[in-house]
């Protein structure tokens, strides 16, 4: 179990179903917080919630498809359905990625899955929490999962545009919630198994700390930034949780 650092806060995680989504709806939950977690698989999310009720966590899974603002509206009503209010948000959802999506080779709808879902996802909630919290006076919190592709190029544009674009969602709803007392951060994982990384075991021997991370890497990470003891003067900033992977040079070549 966690040690309570977010006891009495309510959090809402996209993504949540496996990888590191789960990772952090599982810390959260750990760490006291009551959650709600989205996916768009309902095997894994079922699966998910069924561990941490197995675990004594308040932790309930939502079907939800982030693609379209509809199911945005929903996930949003739900959550407040189940919680009451909103403390936390954390924005991990996004479409798996495919190293043959090149820019010589992905398609419109691949591109438009990958943008609708970090970014206008993205933004519609992160606004929707951060009004929320405002109108009921919370010092609330909100995260983003980027990467560290939002300012390294390399063969999935989709993907480092999308995470470019929310990496300055993230800043912008920084500055205009932070005096209001809510915090908007983000996280930009490294070389994480089941988090989008597909191999490519080259990397490995280079990462300065000599692996590669976990989901429980990024989920402790999102806990400290996410609470008061640890992340009370942290905003508008992004963090890289990579054993040092971005102190390399790594552009993957098109295929």
């Amino acid at each position: 179990m966690g040690t309570n650092l977010l006891a009495g806060d309510t959090a809402l995680v996209t993504g949540g179903g496996n990888g590191i989504g789960k990772g952090i709806a599982l810390a959260l939950a750990a760490d006291g917080a009551r959650v709600v977690f989205a996916d768009v698989d309902a095997d894994k999310g079922r699966a998910t919630e069924a561990e941490a009720r197995a675990a004594g966590l308040d932790a309930t899974f939502v079907l939800a498809d982030l693609r379209a603002d509809a199911g945005c509206k929903a996930l949003w009503a739900t959550t407040l359905d189940r919680l009451g209010s909103l403390s936390i948000l954390v924005h991990c959802a996004s479409p798996r990625r495919r190293e043959v999506d090149t820019v010589l080779t992905v398609d419109d709808d691949t591109w438009d899955a990958m943008i609708d879902v970090n970014l206008r996802a993205g933004f519609r909630l992160g606004r929707d929490a951060g009004k929320h919290m405002v109108e009921r006076k919370i010092h609330g919190r909100i995260l983003y999962l980027t990467s560290l592709h939002a300012e390294t190029p390399r063969n999935l544009p989709h993907y480092s545009a999308a995470k470019a674009g929310t990496t300055m969602v993230m800043k912008e709803l920084a500055r205009q919630f932070g005096p209001d007392g809510i915090r908007v951060n983000a996280i930009a994982p490294g070389a994480i198994p089941g988090g989008g990384f597909q191999g490519l075991p080259d990397i490995v021997r280079d990462i300065p700390l000599g692996r590669v991370g976990t989901p429980d890497d990024i989920a402790q990470m999102a806990v400290a930034m996410l609470s008061e003891r640890f992340g009370r003067y942290v905003t508008g900033t992004t963090v890289a949780v990579d054993g040092g992977l971005a102190l390399i040079t790594w552009i993957p070549k098109p295929a």
